[in-house]
């Protein structure tokens, strides 16, 4: 798949389930159940026990993979071999933008500043994952866009129904959500968590 691509369908979608999983089974399931509820684009994070079984078992799913989490390059390759179609970071690491570059996968990396996402272009990064989006307002996407008209970013961290209209439509090219399904999927099961994306889905197109 080519990055422009994956890059393609990211944005397209619109809203990225980031699953945390206390095991393998757990991470397939609320990813299956992402997916049932509309959701087609998933980032596993590598807090995950035994990860690679979860990129395994989902492997012929019809959804867009990614990696997150990912601290360093060597975890980036990892992820990459397990199938990983794009990577996603908590912070910016050089060491782990030639990796993305090197297999033509897009690198996501979380930034805060003007400096930092500045930093991450000059690396390759085609967008850049405002983290944790809840010490901004939306209105810091058009304060970016400004000076930097160019930047394509995904806030994540914070995301929620209330919100998550307010984000894209202050530019927001997607938007990351994780906690609201964990705690959908504890509280209610399967299709507690389906409900929930289905949710997520219907904000997402208004």
């Amino acid at each position: 798949m080519l990055k422009h691509s994956i890059l393609s369908q990211l944005t397209d979608a619109k809203v990225v389930a980031v699953i945390r999983g206390a095991s393998p089974e757990e991470a397939i399931e609320l990813t299956k159940a992402a997916a049932k509820g509309g959701i087609r684009t998933v980032e596993l994070t590598y807090t995950t026990p035994s990860i690679h079984k979860v990129f395994g078992a989902l492997d012929h799913e019809d959804i867009l993979l990614g990696a997150g989490s990912v601290l360093d390059p060597e975890t980036a390759r990892h992820a990459i071999l397990a199938g990983a179609k794009f990577i996603v970071s908590p912070h910016f690491n050089e060491q782990i933008a030639p990796v993305c570059n090197r297999y033509g996968i897009p690198y996501l990396p979380g930034c805060m500043t003007i400096r930092e996402m500045v930093k991450a272009l000059e690396w390759g990064s085609d967008i850049i994952k405002l983290f944790p989006a809840n010490s901004f307002e939306p209105s810091f996407i058009k304060s970016v866009n400004g000076p930097l008209p160019h930047v394509r970013i995904m806030p994540t961290g914070g995301i929620n129904l209330d919100n998550i209209q307010t984000w894209l439509a202050s530019g927001a090219v997607a938007v990351g959500i994780g906690s609201d399904l964990n705690k959908a999927y504890a509280a209610g099961g399967f299709e507690a968590a389906v409900e929930l994306s289905r949710q997520y889905m219907q904000k997402s197109v208004q």
